[in-house]
């Protein structure tokens, strides 16, 4: 058998290491495996009539080549955001523009099929998040042996209580806020710190949870900056330091309001986030009168090498699906539910994008994480 594997979407601590370990596992048992560069968009770049478009865009995965990738983050192979299901005419390669009248975008799926079929690819390991993994699942129903594993700091997929890189991205939040803590109290400030989560607040949630936050404004829940401002500073009141701080999801918006988006839609639909913790802190500030401090966390959180869970979940689902697709299991999900490792239908991701609790986890009239219990939740509280 010949296995593909590829990564898609953002980059998160804990992928070279989920590659490594399939590779391994792979040629360990007598297959062979190819890395897909750039995700999807190396699928839809790569001209079959063209051997060094081949070379650009795949990569011959062994033991040798992966020895030591898992001692850094990030992908070796690379990544985008690219949906083959969906392409406009300004990304579509030169090789493939033939019959184009207009900008619409473009269903080149068949072309990613007649891709597979030109590099021997049986099988296919795709790993990312819920976009990566909806056209994973387009190959699926196309008849293509799939196994996925999840991939995002969101930790926002379907059908599994954990991703990847979901426990860095909250273990670097945490220590960021806590370093924040010195500058917030020498200047008696409130201070605004945004982090990641288009539709998903849960590391805003727990990362203030476990860093003692006074307050958390996540994506699920529309906030009222008046309210959060009198919130704000009744805590620096009781705060001995004086001071006061919130995190707060790149996807929340206020009462009434929208997401604070920019740019162009990707091939998903998706817009580029960021923004929001700096309207809240101007806010703050014409209300209350004080002086903010606003960081924004951003590629920090998933930057740089994985923690011990991140490496320990990457490694036994890169097992996992290798140890499927080589026992004729296919078109799955490896995943964690309560504790334990286990693969779903691949089809649960049809469901698109899972949210916070905010019933179990969330005081949405304080604006902070109340967790009302904690017999019977998954670690992380999902």
């Amino acid at each position: 058998m010949r296995i593909g594997i590829l990564t898609g979407g953002g980059d998160v601590p804990g992928l070279n290491a989920c590659i490594k370990a399939a590779t391994t596992r792979a040629v360990q048992e007598g297959h062979d495996v190819v890395g897909i560069r750039r995700g999807w968009g190396g699928m839809l770049e790569l001209d079959p009539d063209d051997p060094a478009s081949t070379a650009t865009h795949t990569v011959r995965l062994d033991p040798d080549v992966v020895r030591t990738i898992d001692r850094t983050g990030g992908t070796i192979l690379h990544t985008s955001r690219t949906n083959p299901a969906k392409v406009r005419a300004a990304d579509e390669p030169d090789f493939l523009k033939a019959g184009r009248v207009n900008d619409e975008a473009r269903d080149h799926t068949s072309h990613v099929m007649k891709v597979l079929d030109h590099l021997g690819i049986d099988a296919m390991i795709p790993i990312g998040g819920d976009d990566t993994l909806s056209f994973a699942l387009r190959l699926h129903d196309e008849g293509v042996p799939v196994v996925a594993v999840p991939k995002t700091m969101d930790n926002d997929v379907h059908g599994t209580d954990y991703c990847i890189g979901f426990s860095t991205a909250v273990t670097r939040t945490v220590i960021f806020i806590h370093q924040l803590r010195t500058s917030a109290g020498s200047h008696e400030r409130l201070a605004v710190v945004e982090v990641f989560g288009r539709y998903s607040g849960e590391t805003s949630l727990v990362s203030a949870y476990l860093s003692g936050m006074d307050r958390a404004i996540i994506s699920e829940v529309p906030f009222d900056v008046e309210k959060l401002a009198t919130f704000l500073m009744d805590d620096k009141r009781k705060n001995p330091s004086r001071y006061a701080m919130t995190t707060i999801s790149e996807g929340a918006h206020f009462v009434g309001g929208e997401m604070v988006m920019g740019g162009t839609a990707d091939a998903y639909g998706h817009r580029k986030l960021g923004g929001i913790g700096a309207q809240t802190g101007e806010a703050l500030k014409e209300i209350t009168g004080e002086g903010i401090i606003y960081q924004q966390i951003g590629y920090l959180m998933r930057s740089g090498q994985p923690d011990s869970l991140d490496l320990m979940v990457a490694i036994n689902y890169a097992v996992m699906a290798a140890d499927l697709l080589l026992e004729g299991t296919h078109g799955r999900l490896v995943a964690l539910r309560n504790g334990s490792y286990v693969n779903v239908p691949l089809e649960v991701v049809r469901q698109g994008v899972k949210r916070a609790d905010v019933d179990a986890l969330y005081d949405a009239d304080e604006y902070r994480p109340k967790i009302r219990h904690v017999d019977g939740k998954p670690m992380f509280l999902y």
